[in-house]
Parts: C-alpha cells; structure tokens; sequence
C-alpha cells in the first residue's frame, strides 16, 4: 500500500489529566502515515485523485482544538476515527501524537501514543424463518448501513433453504453480506446482538427457530478463538445456505483456515451431497 506521510505538525492544545493543562494549554506533534492507492493520482497528476495533505492538517488541528482530552489515547483515537471516516480513499493510518512538555518532572524528551487503524472486511451470514421472514433480513442489512462505522454493504440475493440441525421447523429464508468496518469484531458481535434483540430473537433451542440469526463468518483473514466468539464460523464448509450466498458476492474469497476458496467449498459440499 502507497503511503502519504506528515511529520510532526505542530498544534497547540489544551489536552491532559492536570488542570493547569486544560487551561494553559501546551504543544503537541503529529505524525501520521496515511496508507492509499497513490497511483490513479501519479498517472492523472489531478489532486481530485489524492488525499490533499494539507486539508488533512487542517482537519488534525481542527479536531485537535474542537474539546479538550484527559489523555492521549483518547485524542489518537477520535483523529484516527475522523480522518477515516472522512477520506474514502484513505484504508489505513498510522497515527503519533506527541507530548514534548509532559508534567512528570523528570527530564525527558518525549512521551507518544502510536495508534495504527484501519478499515476491514468483514461478512455476515443472516437468517430468519419466523414471521416475516423477509422483513427480518431487510432490518438487519438496513441496520448495518445505518451505522457511519460501516461502509461498501453487499449483499446476496435472499435463498429459501431447509432447516439446518434441527429440523422440525419451517424453512429459512438466507443471505449473506459483505461490508468494510472500523470496528472490533467484538464490538461488531455486540452490534448484532443488538439488532437481533430489536427483532425479538431469543436462544431457546440449538439450531432452532428464529425471527433473526446474524453470524460473523469472516473478519478479514483472522482466526478468533475466545469464549464468546469464532471466527471463521466452524461450520461454514458444512453449510450451504452460507456457501451457496456467500458464492455470489464473493466467490474467490479464501478461508484462512481450510486454505479454499468458497467456490470450492461449496463444490466440495454439493458433490458430497450428491453421492
């Protein structure tokens, strides 16, 4: 990835834990990597085609003077955030901000928080067969493009499946989507908690009816493994109303687990079933 980089801007804030900083304020550095596809802008010389460095300053400063912050960390956090939000073409930063006169009465050059931030794939398979069943998936992908932290939503065509696991229940309607995020995959599985909940989704019995069932397949090319979350999901090779959607939207997406592409998971599935 090409990189547009800014060092050590000079901004004079009123940010830190001590009152006496809040008030007299002191002077910080920032220095960001700003991680983008430089060659549309080299080939064309236009700087429609770039990310203006010095708006860029401009905005660091501005979101830098607009409150004032007890800590670093915070401050790295929300110009990260912004600057992410507000390029469409910026995928990644690389952020220092810098505190040349920290009050610790000891003789030292400098104190930094050093932040990287970027957006990330992620894909989601979303269920429902209880009531309707449409409009539950039609929440689900409205909810996730309501939210300013997501961005580029793609989603599959609705497919009407059989129950899976648990059979004694009326068919599934199921999609998947693809979209960029800034968030955690722990904040993402708190987000769709969330919008299950707003569609009354209850865990009453494994593999069971559901008004809405939203799962985290993908987070990039990461192997999560905790007490509350695994990703890639385990049984995506096994699924087909997963595999079959998932293959629309993108097919050559490579699990980094089984090392395959889902084209060929679900080649694999379908002729398995076929025998």
């Amino acid at each position: 990835m090409d990189e547009i980089r800014i060092s050590n801007l000079e901004v004079f804030c009123h940010h830190g834990v001590y009152a006496e900083e809040n008030t007299l304020g002191q002077k910080f550095l920032v220095s960001a990597v700003l991680y983008t596809d430089t060659r549309l802008a080299g080939k064309t010389d236009h700087l429609e085609n770039s990310i203006h460095y010095g708006d860029v300053c401009h905005m660091i400063k501005s979101i830098m003077e607009e409150r004032n912050y007890k800590l670093l960390e915070a401050v790295a956090e929300t110009v990260a955030e912004r600057l992410l939000l507000q390029y469409d073409s910026l995928n990644a930063i690389r952020l220092e901000i810098k505190k040349p006169w920290a009050p610790i009465m000891l003789p030292i050059d400098t104190v930094s928080v050093v932040i990287e931030r970027s957006w990330h794939t992620v894909f989601f398979s979303i269920g429902s067969n209880m009531g309707d069943k449409k409009a539950h998936l039609d929440y689900a992908v409205e909810q996730l493009k309501a939210n300013s932290y997501n961005k580029d939503l793609l989603v599959s065509s609705y497919l009407e499946t059989e129950p899976y696991g648990y059979e004694n229940q009326d068919p599934f309607l199921n999609a998947c989507i693809q979209c960029k995020t800034l968030m955690t995959p722990e904040e993402l599985l708190e987000e769709i908690h969330r919008i299950e909940a707003d569609r009354n989704r209850t865990r009453e019995i494994h593999w069971g009816p559901r008004t809405l069932d939203i799962d985290i397949l993908y987070y990039d090319k990461m192997v999560i493994e905790t007490s509350d979350l695994c990703v890639p999901h385990p049984e995506i090779p096994l699924r087909s109303f997963v595999l079959q959607p998932l293959s629309e939207i993108a097919p050559n997406f490579r699990d980094p687990v089984t090392g395959q592409t889902v084209t060929q998971m679900l080649a694999v599935l379908n002729e398995y079933a076929n025998k």
